[in-house]
């Protein structure tokens, strides 16, 4: 069973439900879209204080627009563009807490103020990015970094790249 509203309590506690419910919704399923589609709807229904979370994949040599929640978003990003093409660029996270801030930074919502970018890694070759962006300044920090890239880990495992 899956809760579709956020959670209260801590944020470890939080981040636990969200790991669980995330194994769940992919095993089982290998395909691309469905596993990214689900991923990214779970984030939206339990996370607060988000106003976009989604995926961008890799092909051609640019980060393409994948299944998302939220505003319309920017289709395509280069590679060391932006918060998620550096993400690519330097195959690491990026946590960013005022992205006005962030040099190159590519406002697709006014609104987004901080950011958190996980890039999708398998077997050493980079295939996109999980993008989280947030109204609030500073809302993301290094327990956020941990819980994504724990998640991302079960997406990467559990999916056909």
């Amino acid at each position: 069973m899956f809760v579709v509203e956020k959670l209260s309590g801590s944020k470890a506690e939080l981040y636990d439900e969200l790991a669980r419910q995330t194994r769940g919704l992919l095993e089982g399923e290998r395909d691309l879209i469905a596993n990214a589609a689900n991923t990214a709807a779970l984030i939206w229904a339990l996370v607060p204080d988000l106003n976009w979370a989604g995926f961008y994949f890799l092909k051609g040599g640019e980060l393409v627009l994948g299944p998302f929640q939220g505003k319309p978003a920017c289709v395509r990003i280069a590679v060391g563009k932006g918060v998620c093409g550096t993400a690519v660029a330097r195959r690491t996270s990026m946590l960013v807490e005022d992205v006005h801030a962030f040099p190159g930074h590519i406002a697709c919502d006014s609104a987004s103020n901080s950011e958190l970018v996980v890039p999708l890694i398998q077997n050493g070759v980079v295939h996109g990015v999980l993008d989280l962006d947030s109204p609030l300044l500073g809302r993301f920090d290094e327990d956020d970094r941990v819980a994504f890239e724990k998640l991302v880990s079960f997406f990467v495992a559990a999916t056909d790249l």
